[in-house]
């Protein structure tokens, strides 16, 4: 059931950076039609002995992921969460972001430094991150996941939505 879970986590890692770290313009399978890009992929599959169909693979990893995965959907659920005084909220802002204002009683952990700040983050009590737009939240889950951190979610309102709501936000 581990290695099944870990396996999911790197593959959505993979997707998430295939997405995030290729540049259309200079690959000719994503800059293709999609009839294009079926004979390009083709051909470059048919010299492995052994064709291995990533989009399908893909598409069941997805499809196998529960709804909600490792999320908290709205701001009255993660305030319902927050009542639970063991749960630790981290916003993976910048530091200049989360001065400007941030959820009450969040701590500070930007993003690029979340595998430094291991030992502040516990694997034994629930663990909340978001961000601005819920990217940068998604991206720490999917990371902190890598490392055996089975509790915890993110909160994909983020900051925004929080704000829309009309709820207290903090300034330092």
């Amino acid at each position: 059931m581990m290695f099944k879970k870990l396996i999911q986590t790197v593959l959505l890692g993979l997707v998430i950076w295939s997405c995030l770290s290729i540049d259309p313009s200079q690959n000719s399978i994503l800059a293709a039609t999609p009839t294009e890009t079926l004979s390009i992929s083709q051909s470059k599959i048919s010299n492995s002995p052994k064709p291995l169909n990533l989009e399908l693979q893909v598409d069941r990893f997805l499809m196998s992921m529960p709804a909600g995965y490792y999320t908290i959907a709205s701001v009255e659920k993660l305030k319902s969460q927050l009542d639970n005084s063991q749960t630790l909220l981290v916003d993976v802002r910048e530091a200049s972001e989360y001065r400007a204002g941030h959820i009450p009683n969040a701590i500070n952990i930007p993003l690029q430094t979340l595998a430094r700040n291991l030992s502040k983050i516990p694997t034994d009590r629930p663990v909340v991150l978001y961000c601005s737009s819920g990217y940068r939240s998604g991206m720490g889950v999917m990371t902190l996941h890598l490392f055996n951190y089975d509790n915890v979610q993110g909160f994909p309102p983020s900051f925004v939505g929080w704000k829309a709501a009309g709820e207290l936000v903090v300034k330092q």
